[in-house]
């Protein structure tokens, strides 16, 4: 089994910058990608970003692209999403994900293409 750990969620104000760590431990050699979702009050949990974990290939939604970037530390078995040019309507607790089917290669945006979770950190931004 696989389990996750966010960090670096906190207050920031609009045009603010934040980093979030996701922390893996367990079973993480077949891991296909990881990503990062959120999920505000009163909406469904959408999508934020994802990476390969072998390959670096990366995928964003249009409302974080150029805003938000998602990267990794092998070695370290962690992902990170920087995120800047922050807006209130980025406040949500971002959740981690990690996957080990190879159709997240091609899906990574399903949410049901990952197996496994972590608790959540929230984020605000206010104005």
């Amino acid at each position: 089994q696989v389990q996750l750990a966010e960090s670096g969620g906190g207050l920031v104000q609009t045009g603010g910058s934040l980093r979030l760590s996701c922390a893996a431990s367990g079973r993480t050699f077949n891991n296909v990608a990881m990503g990062w979702f959120r999920q505000a009050p009163g909406k469904e949990r959408e999508f934020v970003a994802a990476i390969r974990w072998n390959g670096g290939n990366t995928d964003y939604p249009d409302s974080v692209k150029g805003r938000f970037t998602i990267s990794k530390n092998n070695a370290k078995n962690t992902v990170y999403l920087q995120m800047n040019s922050l807006k209130p309507e980025d406040t949500a607790v971002y959740y981690c994900a990690a996957g080990q089917r190879s159709l997240l290669l091609t899906f990574p945006r399903r949410e049901k293409n990952y197996d496994y979770w972590g608790q959540g950190t929230q984020v605000t931004v206010s104005s």
